[in-house]
């Protein structure tokens, strides 16, 4: 499993010229799901992402959670996260999970998020959909759960 989370200060997802989600101050979150990812893994990805300490304190430091500071969460579907690339110069996307079960885990996520964070918007799974943000910072990390779990 793989998140791309950017702190922002605001971000929106569109889908066929309609917003389907939006946020403020907090994190936009793009997840890629793999065929070995389990409930299991997703519990330990969301504890980190919700543990993160990248938002700063009274002192400027990156100190406080995004719960620390009310944060919101964009929740974002993204295949192209597990793109490979080795071999000639169009990506092979072999390796992500099947939609059904990738569907699966994110919705899963969605509703790990939204038991511990006010605000969580999302996109829609397997939709074209057009991501606007302001990136704040730029402060991006990059989960994975084969560093994490």
């Amino acid at each position: 499993m793989r998140f791309v989370v950017q702190r922002v200060t605001g971000a929106s997802v569109t889908i066929d010229e309609k917003i389907n989600g939006k946020i403020e101050k907090g994190f936009l979150v793009l997840i890629g799901v793999c065929g070995e990812d389990t409930k299991e893994i997703a519990d330990k990805m969301v504890k980190k992402l919700i543990g993160l300490r990248i938002f700063a304190d009274d002192d400027g430091k990156t100190n406080l959670s995004i719960k620390d500071v009310d944060g919101q969460l964009l929740l974002v579907s993204q295949f192209t996260l597990y793109a490979d690339c080795k071999k000639g110069n169009r990506p092979s996307f072999i390796k992500a999970g099947s939609p059904e079960h990738a569907e699966e885990i994110y919705n899963y996520i969605v509703e790990l998020c939204k038991n511990e964070i006010k605000v969580v918007e999302t996109g829609e799974f397997g939709a074209d959909m057009q991501v606007e943000l302001i990136n704040d910072g730029p402060f991006t990390i990059i989960l994975d759960s084969t560093e994490i779990c």
